[in-house]
């Protein structure tokens, strides 16, 4: 183990074990309540990776950094992401943690970056609204949101 990952928070040391013992190309995935402990504590960075859009008429979480895994109501994705993602976050060592809508598309940005070299990127489980119910809803069983984390709208 390098020595730069001796020095990631616990909770993230408990992730990249779980996340390679399952196999997982990216460092790990970490519930929302510990995504906010470690952002607001500056120990990581927060990364929005759902739509403009979404972010505009959903709401998002205050000081979070924006770089959109996809665009538009296609979800045409974007191919500068991970190029975006390193220069929004400061290279390849910083700890982010990304962000959408149920935590799938995040995955898959995670899997992307970690892919392109990012060390130490990481999938914010059930994404900021949450999985879809039997109802067809959104945000009644988990997610940011539903954990009444901090969030605004515009």
């Amino acid at each position: 183990m390098s020595e730069l990952i001796l020095e990631l928070p616990e909770q993230l040391l408990t992730a990249k074990t779980q996340a390679q013992l399952s196999g997982l190309s990216y460092a790990g995935g970490i519930p929302p309540a510990i995504a906010w402990e470690l952002f607001i504590s500056g120990q990581a960075l927060l990364v929005d990776v759902r739509t403009t859009e979404e972010r505009k008429f959903v709401g998002h979480v205050p000081e979070s950094l924006h770089v959109p895994w996809a665009t538009g109501t296609a979800l045409v994705r974007n191919p500068r992401f991970v190029r975006e993602l390193e220069s929004k976050i400061g290279g390849k060592e910083t700890v982010a943690l990304l962000l959408c809508r149920s935590g799938k598309r995040s995955a898959l940005a995670a899997e992307a970056a970690a892919k392109a070299g990012l060390l130490h990127v990481f999938n914010v489980l059930e994404g900021f609204e949450g999985e879809i119910d039997e109802r067809q809803q959104r945000g009644k069983a988990d997610g940011w949101r539903f954990h009444n984390l901090p969030w605004v709208q515009d």
